[in-house]
């Protein structure tokens, strides 16, 4: 069964999201909620969540596969599948090398992991990978129904498509902030940008894409720093996430910053879901 995610949904850590979050990310019409931060490899809170809500998808986003074994993933998968069949989507990745003192080989890592998680019978339909360079991304395309980048811009996404092909889904996160004060957007962008730029993979992605050296000094250059944390009013972050879209995305998982996420959910919820007017 494959699951449908809809054009946008909300990502979020697993450690921050309470049943009543999940709720309202539902009652607003996003197409599905994406748990970050490595959340646990038992999907204990992911099940939590998808008995506190009625249809929405829920994705991992994703487990790491330092942390827990796929024999150990795919037993929960399937324990949470026959629970909420056609509602949970498993992502996995890889992480980066600074997290573990056990990271090696990555490629070799990820399609091990990976065909043990098919030998187990976790469908690809349902299993999505984190990808960022070529290489993740043609394994994410063969292997899995597709690649969940984050941290990226559109252009990062028109690449990605052209390297997985027309078919499997390009379902890439995008930070943002609902803050018209740009000033005070960067300084909240900033801070989040700032620690994954210390972060070997992404500094990698980022260069490949075209950045410089000097765009990933002291924190991240203006133009960085707005073009991968979009701020302003409701209506121009929409028009931001949309790009993705046009650039080949098949879904967008929304991050909002600020002291009040949700706040951000219901004004993008607005923009997004209401009618257009005749």
């Amino acid at each position: 069964m494959t699951i449908e995610l809809g054009e946008f949904g909300i990502f979020r850590r697993a450690g921050e999201t309470t049943p009543e979050v999940a709720q309202e990310v539902e009652r607003l019409g996003f197409g599905a909620l994406w748990l970050g931060g490595s959340p646990s490899g038992d999907l204990g809170s992911i099940e939590r969540l998808l008995d506190a809500t009625d249809s929405i998808p829920i994705a991992t986003g994703i487990v790491n596969m330092w942390h827990d074994a796929a024999s150990t993933v795919a037993n929960s998968y399937h324990r949470v599948s026959e629970r909420h069949p056609g509602r949970f989507l498993l992502g996995v990745g890889i992480g980066h090398p600074e997290a573990t003192s056990e990271y090696r080989h990555p490629l070799a890592t990820i399609l091990e992991y990976l065909d043990q998680l098919d030998a187990a019978g976790v469908p690809r339909e349902n299993l999505v990978l984190a990808a960022l360079g070529p290489k993740v991304l043609a394994a994410a395309a063969e292997h899995t129904r597709g690649a969940h980048p984050y941290l990226t811009t559109p252009r990062h996404t028109r690449l990605a498509r052209g390297v997985i092909g027309e078919s499997p889904l390009l379902a890439p996160e995008q930070t943002v902030v609902v803050e018209s004060d740009q000033e005070r957007a960067r300084e909240i962008g900033r801070a989040m940008v700032s620690r994954y730029l210390r972060l070997v993979n992404y500094r990698n992605n980022l260069l490949r894409e075209g950045w410089t050296e000097p765009d990933l000094s002291d924190g991240g250059s203006d133009q960085l720093v707005d073009e991968l944390v979009l701020a302003g009013t409701p209506q121009e972050i929409v028009e931001g996430l949309r790009r993705h879209l046009s650039a080949g995305a098949d879904h967008v998982s929304i991050q909002t910053l600020g002291p009040d996420p949700v706040f951000g959910y219901r004004a993008l919820a607005e923009v997004l879901f209401s009618p257009s007017p005749q």
